[in-house]
This record gives structure tokens, sequence and C-alpha cells, in this order.
């Protein structure tokens, strides 16, 4: 395992742990103050939401750069399948324009969050050919912008609306099914912690399906499933042993803190928790 103790070079920021990702949370900084606090701490790289980068991505993609970071990934596709992704049409122009925005960016990863149940099916089977079938008909345009796409299995308790997605084994399984040279997995520990399976899909998929490694922890007595994540070292994830699966696997990429946290990390100084994420990354992940 790479030592972090001395050196957080590998550091990666997503900026909805600033409450970047929904409107009316956080300090509300823009982004090229966040971009600045993350160079002055020795952040490696930042990911963004497509939400703030409007019509700036090629602006704020060179920011990053001239501060001597790089652009880790670009969250997130919309939905593919659930009750907000029923008209094929725009779901596909939207994915598009997420493939675009990644690469004006010069984000490489562009993260797909499938979305929950299909309108018309019962379990996840069903869901699941349908995203494939969307990702691989997605994955010509992005092989051709340079963006890989990394399906993210979210936690079991999402399952129903947000991803019918939820484990590592079915994310391998899709990208076999797949079967295209730009489309692997990101791994965050707050949906996959619980996995039994996890070192083993974890080699199944291999260092070249492996396009992300997300931190944060779970807090014991959560109060929100979505928008209660705790930092590193404050809840029950075994952040070692995870992160001893996922280079084992092969993984030398960025780590990157990603966490909602409404009532808690969004209320406080962004200054605070990019000094906190230092110091826990160092001494707990």
């Amino acid at each position: 395992m790479r030592d972090f103790s001395s050196d957080h070079a590998a550091l990666a920021l997503n900026t909805a742990s600033l409450g970047h990702n929904l409107e009316g949370h956080g300090a509300g900084w823009a982004s090229e103050q966040v971009i600045d606090a993350c160079a002055e701490r020795g952040f490696g790289s930042i990911v963004f939401w497509r939400r703030e980068i409007g019509e700036r991505a090629v602006k704020i993609g060179e920011r990053v750069r001239s501060a001597g970071l790089t652009v880790a990934g670009l969250c997130r596709t919309p939905f593919l399948v659930g009750t907000q992704a029923t008209d094929v049409e725009s779901v596909m122009d939207d994915f598009k324009r997420s493939i675009d925005m990644a690469a004006a960016l010069g984000a490489p990863v562009l993260t797909i969050v499938v979305g929950g149940v299909h309108p018309g099916t019962k379990g996840v089977a069903e869901s699941l050919k349908i995203v494939a079938d969307r990702v691989a008909e997605a994955a010509p345009c992005a092989q051709a912008s340079g963006v890989k796409l990394a399906l993210e299995p979210l936690n079991p308790v999402y399952a129903g609306n947000r991803s019918c997605l939820t484990t590592l084994r079915d994310a391998v399984d899709l990208c076999d099914r797949i079967a295209a040279p730009n489309v692997g997995i990101a791994v965050d520990v707050y949906h996959v912690w619980w996995d039994t399976e996890l070192e083993r899909q974890l080699k199944r998929a291999g260092a070249e399906r492996i396009y992300g490694y997300h931190l944060c922890d779970w807090l014991a007595e959560t109060n929100d499933v979505l928008l209660d994540r705790g930092m590193m070292g404050d809840g029950v994830a075994d952040l070692k042993a995870i992160r001893s699966f996922v280079e084992g696997a092969g993984y030398r990429g960025p780590c990157e803190v990603e966490i909602f946290s409404a009532n808690d990390w969004w209320k406080r100084d962004p200054g605070e928790v990019l000094d906190v994420m230092v110091e826990r990354f160092r001494n707990c992940c």
C-alpha cells in the first residue's frame, strides 16, 4: 500500500464535500476559491459536479491546471433508468452533454449513477439490462472524447430510486456485458464498506477497470442515509483494509473524498473541512 502519512498528493477533493452539490448548502465558495484552497493544502486533484460548471468547463479546467492540480473526474451522468429516465432521447442527449463537459473540463473520468428501478419493471434485472444498453450506446462517443465511464454501485438502500446497481459484482458483470475499453467502475467506501465480496470483485475488475476510489465513512448512528456521511475515521468502515483491496487489485490513482453532510461538515468553514481531510487522510486511510 502507498504511504500517505507524509505525502498526500494522491488526495482529491470532490466538491460535494463542501456542499457544492446541492443548492443552498455550504459556504458558497466559487470554484476558483476552492481550487486555490486545495492547491495551498497540497491536494493533488479535484472532482467537480456538472451543476457548478455550467458553461465554464474549459475555463475551470485551465484554472485547475494552472494551480498545479489535475481534474480527476466529473459527477455525473443523468440517471439512465428509473422514473426520471423515461424519455430515452432526452436521457441520451443529456448523457452526451455530460461527456462533452468532461472532455472540455479535461476530466478523464465521468461517473455514472445509473438510477432506480425502471417504470413497468420489478426487481433490478431488467433495469440493469437497460443500463447496459444505454452505456454501450454512449461508450464510443466517450472513447472518441478521451473520457472513461465509471459505473458506481450505490448502497442497496438506494436501489429503488437512485441506483438499481448496488453491488460491485453487478458492476463488474455490467462491464463484462458492455465490453467497452473505456467502461469501468468507481469504488465508493460509503457504498461498498459492508460487502464481503469486495476483495474478490476488485480482483475481477483489475487495475484497468478501476477508475476511481472514493473516501468517507459510514456513521453507525446515521441520521440520513443520503446526507449524513462521516469524515474518515468517524465511522465503522475499515478504511485501510478497503484501500488494501483496491490497491491490491492494482489501483494507483487519486483517492477522492466525497462527503454529503448537510448538518455537520457542510455547515463548517470550508478551510476547516479541507484541513481535517488532510489530517484524516494521512492518519486514517
